[in-house]
């Protein structure tokens, strides 16, 4: 990442955050604590859920964050993607409403995301969850907040003791080579790494096909409170490529990567056949 990046990021944070707010009230109108959201809902070609309330956020979205940086490329869940993004340096990555199924029946666990890349690294990060009054932030070598306040993940070593959520046969795969403690999945893949950021929970898996969108902005927020997401192998993680789908992840405590790590090799040399 270029230096000159991290004035824009840094001075871009307030505004950001303050944009970010005004979209997570936006859905917050049509959002129903216990029950079935207020909102239009349908479809999208691939059998995936949208509601009136990703597209309003959306919009909302694209014509604050495009005016307050117009040499940005954009890409979103729900916007047609266009491929001039790969030739610029600086995009924004959105998710207006990351776990739309939790929003839609009533569960508190969803966010508004905000990220923007520098030459594909993210250098700002925002994942608001109005419904559980949290608000993460983060610019990259600035280290990340939570309502504010500095947080930090857990200075766990090892797996005996860690909280790990992640889809129900992740868990019960990884159980069988290594002892941890399962969490319940948390339905927004945002929310699941922010919540290692702030110590919360220690580790998380991510099952194959997350997208940028769900993962760029809280990648850095884990990343500066000292965490890390890889791919299962320990691989980095690549945004804004042509395909801008990932395999499965894993994200942790920084001092767990690599007891987690190895937890997974372990496992996938047991399903080799001998």
């Amino acid at each position: 990442m270029s230096a000159s990046t991290l004035p824009i990021a840094a001075d871009l944070t307030r505004a950001v955050s303050e944009s970010c707010l005004e979209a997570g009230a936006i859905a917050l109108d049509l959002f129903r604590l216990g029950e079935k959201t207020a909102a239009r809902t349908w479809s999208k070609s691939g059998g995936s859920p949208v509601t009136e309330a990703d597209i309003g956020v959306d919009t909302f979205l694209r014509v604050r964050l495009s005016a307050l940086l117009p040499e940005a490329a954009w890409l979103s869940e729900e916007t047609a993607d266009d491929a001039q993004r790969l030739d610029r340096r600086l995009v924004w990555v959105v998710d207006p409403i990351d776990g739309t199924r939790a929003f839609m029946t009533g569960l508190p666990d969803w966010a508004v995301c905000v990220a923007l890349l520098d030459a594909g690294e993210p250098v700002l990060g925002i994942v608001h969850a109005p419904a559980c009054n949290a608000t993460y932030s983060a610019v990259r070598g600035a280290g990340a907040r939570r309502n504010g306040e500095t947080i930090a993940t857990s200075t766990l070593d090892g797996l005996g003791s860690a909280r790990i959520a992640g889809p129900k046969p992740m868990l019960d795969a990884l159980a069988r080579v290594a002892p941890f403690q399962p969490v319940d999945k948390i339905p927004s893949l945002a929310l699941r790494l922010t919540r290692i950021a702030d110590g919360s929970i220690d580790a998380g898996l991510i099952s194959p096909d997350a997208r940028d969108w769900d993962l760029a902005a809280a990648d850095l927020v884990l990343r500066e409170a000292g965490g890390v997401l890889s791919g299962g192998a320990g691989e980095p993680v690549v945004y804004n490529r042509p395909t801008p789908v990932h395999g499965m992840l894993a994200a942790s405590a920084g001092s767990l990567a690599d007891p987690l790590l190895q937890a997974l090799r372990t496992l996938r040399e047991h399903k080799q056949p001998s």
